[in-house]
């Protein structure tokens, strides 16, 4: 009889599915370059593979211009300490190490090739894994059990020219580094004067030990016991990693040396420190109980035992999760950005500063957004940043990327503000194509309001704005219920001082509001009583009023609701004569490149007249990007072959555009495969206007037009920066309700910037 419980045999199953199906395993490997005719053949293979080889022949150093060597790490284990079901095996290993492969991508764009070795002989398995050198940029050995570990971790570093690091010994070592550091720093104690005592001296605990040596904290300040008992310099069993801790009296005991220690260090197994051992320890405890998965002690009961303690687990149910996520793909990505030859004690040092500090700062809206309602304030219970924060790539491989090249052991010298650019357009892919928007905000100083003032998304964009300084934001919400979530939410803005606060319910303002209001509404059916109404309720409204008054610059809204409701409102204080909405444009950001599409939901069927003036109004958002655009008008028809109503609009639109010279490229009718395929164009219609593949995509309705936004959103993973609302000054823009933090600053960005001539 099965005596497994359901939901515990429910999430074995799932988790056996989630390795077999659609198909077995976690990893593929795809071509990066093209493979569709002969001549990319003869250029991948025979003969053009040969160029390559003599140009690596003549300079090995070559490798890594022609071949994907300097972005390829080998995971290598023999399977004789997989965390938590320990000497399983190399082959039952492997699930293991695909899952290490698959984070180094997942987290720092490596490719990985996972390798499990049968050989438990610690001086074979590391000349196994020299002679691997040619294929690889880097190595990360795992799950080797101790003392073995040691010694294949030193051969192959001292024969191999490429970075090797046992990533359970130095990887966990940094991340308790950061801990350690930030727990320190808020019990106001210094390394050098601290006490620890360490239980386990397997691969894991020698090297977090070492690590704090290396912070700071003299050798005989640290205790160590294993499973034999302390570490003393009489013991015979020990390697010589081990040894260089053993400095203890023979017989010393546990309990007598957690009496008034600062910190312990765990990494044994379940239940080993009890409650009253915890209780002898010094004030402001600092308990790492790291064993997997049951800690030495449960955090409830350690926080009972001294109610001041700072504590770190192995797990992602408590706060401070010690996980080598945080280090591993970020200090091997720039150590195979400079062409590191090691992974030096400077590198691991930068590593450590670098995540530390992470903590310190305010929590970015990515991280807010993927941990939302946990708080996430520097302090006890935020000692590390969490894996999914996307600082980490960035701020870790520049640090550990400069340590290199400042210690000497980096064979390529790089600009680091470019490769931080570039690592930050990795993780933020709406980054680089923004850049330019974000430097014109910065200079322009404007007043951007939002009318959801009280959503937590626009909390974060805003104090994102104030960091970034490209604009001052305005809130139009209740100042309790925005203070309130602030704090929730542990942001560092304070309501009304930081940010101005615009409370429907109380602003002073209130009479002056629905005056303007009622003034532009009228002769269109408002009443004073019903313009009172709608400035007590409507957000959106007073937000418009707002800009329409000169008391914001621009306004954002439409974090819930529909589209064309927010833009009833705009339009009803904001539309002149030679203001008026025309038209929706969203930029998505796609692996090869970036593509507009408009309009997705200002017209839900266009005429003529307002389908030529989204793709002129099309044409000077796109330059704002950068970006010259190559327009196409999509319909159904393929230049005149079918009598259809898109078809028509946009012959039609195509008369209005003719009618006098237009500074960009620009062609229809056709459909979409046709625009994004200038060889399929040029057989249909030889000698049109675009030249390569179209960059915008304009519909005649917006059915075409939201469906092309969807699917590339949805179907190809697009990021979306928009949708821009064009034709209105940039006095406002309307959001949809799917945006994310990262998506309104973006907005705030445009809206913030002064590019009045764009229309």
């Amino acid at each position: 009889m099965n005596s497994r419980p359901d939901n515990a045999e429910s999430e074995r199953k799932a988790a056996l599915d989630y390795h077999a199906f659609p198909r077995p395993g976690k990893l593929e490997i795809r071509p990066t370059k093209p493979m569709a005719t002969g001549r990319d053949l003869g250029r991948a293979y025979s003969p053009g593979v040969a160029e390559a080889c003599l140009e690596i022949a003549a300079d090995p150093a070559n490798a890594t211009r022609f071949t994907a060597r300097r972005n390829l790490v080998a995971v290598i284990s023999n399977g004789t300490a997989v965390l938590g079901l320990g000497n399983i095996g190399a082959t039952a290993a492997k699930p293991v190490m695909e899952g290490k492969a698959v984070l180094f991508k997942k987290f720092a764009g490596i490719d990985c090739f996972d390798l499990e070795i049968d050989e438990a002989d610690p001086e074979a398995l590391a000349e196994m894994i020299c002679r691997l050198e040619p294929t690889f940029g880097a190595i990360n050995l795992e799950d080797i059990k101790a003392p073995e570990c040691f010694v294949v971790e030193r051969i192959c570093r001292e024969r191999m020219n490429i970075p090797v690091m046992h990533d359970d010994q130095h990887g966990t070592a940094i991340v308790v580094g950061a801990a350690a550091t930030n727990a320190l720093r808020i019990a106001g104690k210094r390394a050098q004067d601290i006490r620890v005592v360490g239980l386990g001296a397997g691969a894991a605990g020698v090297a977090c030990l070492t690590m704090l040596h290396k912070l700071g904290v003299p050798l005989e300040n640290i205790t160590v016991f294993d499973k034999e008992g302390v570490l003393h310099p009489g013991r015979t069993d020990l390697a010589p990693e081990q040894m260089r801790l053993a400095n203890a009296a023979e017989g010393t005991r546990l309990e007598d040396a957690l009496e008034g220690a600062d910190m312990f260090l765990g990494l044994s197994g379940p239940g080993l420190l009890p409650p009253e051992l915890v209780r002898r320890m010094a004030d402001k405890p600092i308990i790492f109980a790291l064993a997997n998965p049951t800690p030495e002690i449960m955090p409830e009961a350690a926080r009972e035992a001294a109610p001041g303690a700072m504590i770190a687990t192995g797990r992602s149910d408590y706060p401070n999760q010690v996980n080598n996520v945080l280090c591993f793909p970020f200090i091997f990505r720039g150590a195979l950005d400079v062409e590191a030859r090691e992974i030096n004690d400077a590198m691991k040092l930068a590593c450590v500063e670098a995540i530390a500090a992470i903590a310190r700062q305010t929590t970015s809206a990515e991280v807010g957004e993927a941990y939302a309602g946990e708080s996430l304030n520097f302090g006890p219970d935020y000692l590390i940043p969490r894996p999914f924060d996307p600082r980490l790539l960035p701020e870790v491989a520049v640090a550990v990327a400069r340590a290199a090249i400042e210690s000497g052991v980096a064979r390529r010298q790089i600009d680091l503000e470019a490769y931080r650019a570039a690592l930050e357009g990795q993780v933020f892919r709406s980054k680089l194509i923004m850049k330019g928007v974000f430097a014109a905000a910065r200079k322009s100083h404007r007043r951007v309001v939002f009318a959801e003032g009280e959503d937590g998304r626009v909390l974060r964009a805003a104090q994102a704005m104030l960091e970034e300084g490209i604009a001052e934001p305005i809130l139009v919400g209740r100042p309790e219920v925005i203070a309130q979530r602030i704090a929730r939410d542990g942001l560092g803005i304070t309501a009304g001082q930081d940010v101005q606060i615009v409370n429907p319910q109380s602003d002073e303002r209130y009479k002056e509001y629905w005056q303007a209001y009622h003034h532009a509404m009228r002769r269109r059916g408002v009443t004073p009583d019903l313009a009172k109404a709608v400035m007590r309720t409507n957000t959106t409204a007073i937000a418009a009023v707002m800009v329409s008054r000169g008391e914001a610059d621009s306004m954002i809204c439409g974090t819930f609701g529909q589209y064309l409701w927010h833009l009833n409102y705009v339009t009803q204080m904001l539309e002149t004569e030679t203001l008026s909405p025309a038209g929706a444009l969203s930029l998505m950001l796609l692996e090869n490149g970036p593509l507009f599409v408009a309009d997705t939901h200002v017209h839900i069927e266009q005429t003529p007249e307002t389908l030529a003036r989204t793709v002129i109004a099309a044409a000077r958002h796109v330059r704002r990007f950068g970006v010259e655009p190559r327009i196409a008008l999509c319909s159904a028809s393929q230049f005149g072959n079918l009598d259809c109503p898109s078809g028509r609009t946009v012959r039609a639109a195509m008369k209005i555009l003719d009618s006098e010279p237009r500074p960009f490229q620009y062609e229809g009718e056709m459909n979409t495969a046709t625009a994004l395929d200038p060889e399929q164009r040029e057989r249909i219609f030889p000698g049109n206007r675009l030249h390569g593949a179209a960059n915008v995509l304009v519909y005649a309705n917006a059915d075409a037009a939201g469906a092309a936004r969807n699917l590339l959103r949805s179907a190809a993973g697009g990021l979306e920066v928009g949708p821009i609302l064009m034709g209105m000054g940039n006095r406002a823009h309307i959001v949809t309700p799917g945006v994310t933090p990262r998506g309104l600053l973006n907005i705030a960005a445009l809206a913030g910037s002064d590019v009045s001539s764009y229309g």
